[in-house]
């Protein structure tokens, strides 16, 4: 196994959680336009947890990582994102499960396993206003660029874009799921809290890899 990969990996997973913590106001807040406005409480709730129990995780490598990590998210986020978010983690490390040292395609499957997990989960495709409208988008850019040849770093660029421009392009859809379906052409009016959370992490991402792998 590449002890890079694994380093990479829990950069990243780490990352992700500290972006939910730190940002969870701004994600309540985005929720409370047209939902509960508890999406930030329950993502830094369920990532914090897993930041509390990080030295005690046992995996050999990025899929039992990820693994770990959807057991601890999809007890400790509350609401439907526990299960969505837990998930995501759980479908994406089975997709590692036989790739100790994963390439860039293998990484594109992984997410793409993710999301086909979200979509089955959350009953919700893109176009529902919901975090899928800036997590394919963005999944879509990488694939693509990486299979141009681009370096790991400029096809997380890229995708970080995208992330952030489809985020923000929800602004103007119409909330198919969850609580803000209920609202109505209001729901039109706010970017998803979910999306926008992808976007974020995105960016942070982003700031903190190294581009040793992929």
């Amino acid at each position: 196994m590449s002890d890079t990969a694994l380093q990479d990996a829990e950069r990243v997973v780490r990352t992700i959680a500290e972006t939910a913590l730190e940002n969870e106001k701004y994600f309540c807040d985005l929720d409370a336009v047209v939902g509960d406005g508890d999406f930030g409480y329950s993502l830094a709730r369920g990532f914090g947890k897993l930041l509390e129990d990080w030295d005690t995780l046992e995996y050999s490598d990025v899929g039992g990582l990820l693994k770990k990590s959807a057991v601890i998210l999809s007890s400790r986020i509350g609401g439907a994102s526990g299960p969505i978010w837990g998930t995501a983690f759980l479908r994406a490390g089975m997709a590692l499960s036989d790739k100790p040292s994963p390439s860039g395609q293998d990484v594109i499957a992984a997410l793409r396993a993710a999301i086909e997990g979200i979509k089955q989960r959350g009953n919700s495709d893109v176009g529902d206003k919901t975090l899928l409208d800036a997590l394919v988008p963005a999944v879509d850019t990488l694939e693509q660029q990486l299979q141009a040849g681009k370096p790991a770093a400029e096809a997380l660029q890229a995708a970080t874009a995208t992330a952030r421009e489809s985020a923000d392009a929800t602004k103007t859809m119409l909330a198919q799921r969850g609580r803000a379906a209920y609202s109505g052409e209001r729901s039109q009016n706010s970017v998803d809290a979910g999306a926008m959370a992808i976007a974020v992490m995105f960016e942070r991402i982003t700031q903190a890899w190294s581009p040793t792998s992929v």
